[in-house]
């Protein structure tokens, strides 16, 4: 099996991830589950989204098959659901919002704080695109700084404030909306 490696699809692949995932925007979740519940399993919680995510990425294709949807259509799709999150991130409003959690658990955190939807819909759009074992450095890469950032969250909290999380969120929100585009003109001429 020969690795087609590619440096550029790492690292668009890890920004995509990286913008969905927000851990960086989760730090407030974070320290709220931290505070209510005590202490959170950085390194399961990290272990077991990764996994989750690089089953779907496998996975989600054939399901996918089973009921009839192609990849490009569910790219469009995706495109759609990555420019619904980079608006959310950019103008600072909640289009969605899941129940708060009881418990930090692997369940809130790894799923579905982690590996939600939109890093679902995501993984399946950048398998339209990008070669698998680029995506699965770049799932790894992102699983590593998610580790760091649950590990060291009230530090990064108390570092950057409000205004810096803030910032962080606009900056990637844009550049979430950018890929969304791209995402979307990629995928929608292979339907016709």
């Amino acid at each position: 099996m020969e690795l087609h490696l590619n440096i550029k699809e790492i690292a668009t692949s890890g920004m995509v991830l990286f913008a969905v995932i927000d851990i960086i925007g989760s730090i407030p979740i974070i320290i709220g589950l931290r505070n209510k519940v005590g202490h959170i399993q950085s390194g399961k919680a990290s272990v077991v989204a990764g996994l989750i995510m690089i089953a779907f990425l496998f996975v989600g294709k054939e399901i996918l098959n089973l009921i009839g949807i192609d990849v490009y259509s569910f790219a469009v799709a995706g495109s759609f659901i990555i420019f619904f999150l980079a608006i959310e991130m950019i103008l600072g409003i909640t289009l969605y919002r899941d129940d708060a959690p009881e418990s930090a658990s692997i369940v809130p955190i790894a799923f579905p704080l982690i590996a939600g939807a939109g890093t679902m819909t995501s993984l399946l759009s950048l398998r339209a695109e990008f070669e698998v074992e680029n995506i699965i450095v770049a799932i790894v890469i992102n699983i590593i700084f998610v580790y760091l950032v649950l590990k060291s969250s009230k530090r990064i909290e108390r570092f950057l404030g409000k205004n810096g999380i803030s910032v962080i969120r606009k900056v990637f929100g844009v550049v979430l909306l950018a890929i969304a585009v791209k995402l979307f003109t990629a995928n929608i001429y292979a339907l016709f």
